[in-house]
C-alpha cells in the first residue's frame, strides 16, 4: 500500500507538469487553430535562465521568476516576429513554422551555448523528502502538485473573471465576430501566447527541480507528451488538457512501477497503446474537442 501512494504521488507531480503544458497548447490552439510545437523550446529556455542566473549568483527565489519572465516575453516576441505574418495562412503552414522555430531555437541553443546537460543547482529544500510515515516522498514532487493546482485554480479565475479572459474566452469561440465587436486581436493573441510562455515555464521549473538540468533538446519530449495529453483529453478543451495529463502522468508511473522486468524495455510502446485504447473507446477524446476557453 506504501508503495502504490508514493507512485500515486510520483503520478500526480508528472501528470501536474504535463497537465501545465498541455493546457498552454490548448489556449493558443483555442484561439487560432494552431498547435505550437515551439513550446517544448520555451521550456528549454527556462532551464538555460536558470543556470545563466546561478551564475550571476542569484538565488532560486529569484531566479525562478525571472525565467518565467523571460519566456513570457519570448512567447509574445515569436507571435509578432514567426506567427502573426503567417496568421491568414493555411492551419499546415502554421503547423510548419512551429517547427521551423522549434528547430531553429534547439540549434541556437547548441550552437551558441551548448550540446551537454548544463546543471541547475537547486536549493537543499527542493532535495528534501517527506517522510508519511510508511512512505516518503519529494519535495519537490509535493511542491509540483501544489503549484498545479495552484496554476490551474488561477487560469480558470482568469478566464471567468477578468475583462481580458472574457475576451479571450469570446474570441476562441468566434474570432471574427470577436473583431467585429471592437476587441483588439493582436491583444487577445498576444495575451494568449504570454498564458502560454507562462505555463511552458513554470512547467520548466518543476520538471527542472526533479532532474536538476537542462539540455537543448530537454522541451522535446515533455512538449509531444503534451499534445497527447491535449488530444487524450479533447483538443483544444482545457479541462481535457488537465484530465489528459493527470491521465497520461497515471499510466506513465503505474506502468514503470507494476510492469515486469522484462516488459520494462517496451513501456514507451505499452504507455501509447494504452492511450490508442482510450481514443478507441473515445475518439473525441475524454471532454470532446473544443475551441471554447474554459471548457
Amino acid at each position: 500500500m506504501a508503495y502504490f501512494l508514493a507512485q500515486s504521488g510520483n503520478a500526480l507531480s508528472l501528470g501536474g507538469i504535463y497537465a501545465l503544458l498541455a493546457l498552454g497548447l490548448a489556449v493558443v490552439y483555442s484561439i487560432l487553430g494552431l498547435i505550437n510545437f515551439a513550446h517544448g523550446a520555451l521550456m528549454t529556455l527556462a532551464g538555460y535562465v536558470l543556470v545563466f542566473a546561478a551564475v550571476l549568483g542569484l538565488p532560486f527565489y529569484l531566479s525562478a521568476p525571472l525565467a518565467i519572465l523571460v519566456v513570457m516575453a519570448s512567447a509574445v516576441l515569436l507571435e509578432r516576429i514567426a506567427f502573426r505574418p503567417v496568421r491568414g495562412a493555411s492551419g499546415a503552414t502554421m503547423l510548419l513554422t512551429s517547427f521551423a522555430v522549434a528547430v531553429l531555437l534547439q540549434l541556437a541553443f547548441q550552437l551558441f551555448i551548448s550540446t551537454r546537460p548544463q546543471v541547475v543547482p537547486l536549493p537543499d529544500f527542493l532535495t528534501a523528502t517527506v517522510d508519511l510515515g510508511s512512505f516518503a516522498i519529494g519535495v519537490n514532487r509535493v511542491i509540483s502538485v501544489v503549484v498545479a493546482v495552484v496554476v490551474l485554480i488561477a487560469l480558470n479565475l482568469f478566464l471567468k473573471r477578468t475583462v481580458l479572459g472574457l475576451a479571450m474566452r469570446a474570441a476562441a469561440d468566434d474570432f471574427n465576430v470577436t473583431r467585429l465587436m471592437g476587441i483588439r486581436a493582436n491583444r487577445v493573441i498576444a495575451t494568449a501566447f504570454a498564458l502560454s510562455g507562462l505555463l511552458a515555464a513554470v512547467a520548466a521549473v518543476l520538471w527542472i527541480a526533479q532532474r536538476s538540468s537542462v539540455d537543448p533538446m530537454m522541451g522535446l519530449v515533455p512538449v509531444l507528451k503534451a499534445f497527447i495529453a491535449t488530444t487524450l483529453g479533447g483538443l483544444g478543451s482545457l479541462l481535457g488538457a488537465v484530465l489528459g495529463g493527470l491521465l497520461l502522468g497515471a499510466i506513465e508511473i503505474y506502468l514503470a512501477a507494476y510492469l515486469p522486468d522484462a516488459a520494462l524495455p517496451f513501456h514507451g510502446a505499452i504507455t501509447l497503446g494504452v492511450v490508442i485504447l482510450v481514443l478507441v473507446v473515445r475518439p473525441q477524446g475524454l471532454v470532446g474537442a473544443s475551441r471554447e476557453l474554459g471548457k
